[in-house]
Formats: structure tokens, sequence, C-alpha cells
């Protein structure tokens, strides 16, 4: 079976969060103390996945370049793409299909937030699924305003429509796709939609019909978040603060999370620390090294 290889959308001109957003990519933006695109690079690392694509628009790149690197530091591999024009989301997966290579999927947009305790536990169902494809499901006030999920009383996936007038449930699709090998070959079948756009939905629906859909719910204990606008964008930060602060703990980290899988040793982790020693992001990595040796 072919390791699942992760993908982070980060293109799109960003217009939404204009004068933001003029000279610097949104997935570039500080979530409070982190670039945005941390904690959807944070998601693939917590489902296990090494080798990462990340899509960026021609001009950003090498901010993504300057702000990443290559990944070593952190034990993974990260690749650059381009997309030249934003042409929907299925498009992530025709860009990167040679760095796929007939592998499986799992593609994380770049501008959504994810917590939750059990995350990792939810990833890992997702990933254990060696066919077909799997969303996730959020449970929103207002489903309209996205991509919605039904399911029948034994949680089978039964529709899913882009931004119903009269919705068929309350749970909206996130931005987290397990796709199986077949994604860029399936996308290449299908038509743009009347705005232009290779459509997500269009791609799910393929597996929808052969049965091949399954959706993962968040419950209550799982936060999404979206950071489209000003408001969501200023949200967001305020979330991650107050988590961090009351809980003394880091979200999104991907240092952290590389020490604790054991892709970097205590020696790397410190170097890193050393980088960022003047700020609280530092001093939390140091006290990362601190506990372990606590505990051996």
């Amino acid at each position: 079976m072919s390791v699942r290889k992760g993908i982070i959308l980060a293109g799109g001109s960003g217009t939404r969060l204009y004068p933001l957003t003029i000279g610097v990519s949104k997935q570039l933006m500080p979530v409070y103390d982190k670039p945005m695109i941390y904690y959807p690079l944070s998601v693939l690392m917590l489902a296990g996945i090494r080798e990462i694509a990340i899509i960026t628009t021609p001009q950003d790149q090498e901010q993504f370049r300057r702000a990443l690197g290559t990944g070593a530091q952190w034990g993974i591999s990260l690749t650059y793409l381009v997309q030249p024009r934003p042409e929907g989301l299925a498009q992530a997966y025709t860009i990167a299909e040679e760095f796929l290579a007939g592998s499986p999927s799992c593609m994380v947009l770049g501008d959504n937030i994810f917590f939750g305790h059990g995350l990792p536990d939810l990833l890992a169902l997702a990933d254990a699924k060696t066919e077909g494809g799997t969303v996730f499901g959020y449970h929103v006030a207002d489903p309209e305003r996205y991509g919605v999920v039904a399911m029948d009383e034994r949680g089978r996936v039964t529709q899913i429509v882009e931004k119903p007038k009269v919705a068929p449930s309350n749970y909206a699709v996130t931005g987290i796709y397990f796709l199986d090998a077949r994604a860029p070959d399936l996308v290449h079948g299908i038509r743009p939609s009347e705005r232009g756009e290779l459509e997500i939905v269009s791609l799910l629906e393929i597996y929808l019909e052969e049965g091949l859909l399954d959706v993962q719910r968040m419950g209550r204990g799982f936060a999404w978040l979206d950071t489209g606008t000003h408001a969501s964008l200023l949200d967001a930060g305020n979330f991650v603060r107050t988590l961090q602060l009351r809980q003394g703990m880091q979200t999104g980290c991907p240092e952290e999370i590389a020490f604790a899988r054991g892709w970097v040793d205590a020696e790397a982790l410190t170097g890193m620390a050393a980088q960022l020693s003047k700020n609280d992001y530092g001093r939390y990595l140091q006290g990362l090294l601190t506990d372990r040796m606590m505990e051996g």
C-alpha cells in the first residue's frame, strides 16, 4: 500500500482580506503567534504524513519557501507547487498529480484551523480507509453558506451539495479531504462548473455514487475556524490566544508534533528553541525538553 501524501492548498488571491493581503499571502498572515499555514500543516503531521506539497500562487511561493524551508527541521519533506490561476479546489489534485505519483492523499485547505483532543483519532480512522474518500462534517448554524453533507440513520452519506438554499442537514464539509489514489484521474474527467471551476463537490459526488464516500463527524469538543474575512481572522487569533493562555499548551505547533513523534531529537528541538528564545513560543519548546528530561 502506498504511503499517503499531504497537500495544502494555499493559493488564491485573498481579495476578501485586502488590504492586508495585497503584499502577503493570506496563508502567511498571523493567527496569534504563528503563520496561518502552521495550523493545516500541523493537521497533516498529526495524521502521520511526512511528504507534503504546498500549492501557492507564483508570486507568493518564495515567501513560503522562506517561512517553511524544506521541512527538514521538522522531520518532514515539503514540495512547492504553483497554481497559476485559482480554478477550483479540485484543481489541486491535477497540480499535485506528479507529486502524488499514485499515492492516496489528504488535502487540507490553507485557511482552515482545526482543534480538538480527538482529532488525531479521527484522522487515523480516515487514513485507515484504503479505498474511496472521507470528508469531515462539522455542525453549523448556517449550513447554506457551505458545502453540506447529509447522512442516513446509520451515518452513511446520502447527499453532498454546495451552498444549498434549503440545507439537507446542518453538517458542513470542512477543509480536510482524504481521497484514494484515483483522485487526479477522476478530476481529469470533471467538467468545470458555470463559474469555470473544478468543484470539489463534483469530485466527491463520484465517490458518493460509487458508495465509497464516508464522513467523520466532528462533535462538540472540536473547533473549526475559517479565516476568510477580517473578523474571522481576528476571531481565530483570539481563540488560539485564549486557548493557549488558559491551557499553557501550544496549538498548531509543528516542532512539538515532530518531537513527540520522534521525527526530530532533543538536539534538533534545542536548536529550534534557541532561535525563538526571545518569545513565549521558544520558551514553550524549551519547556518540552525540560519535561522530557524530568520524565526520563
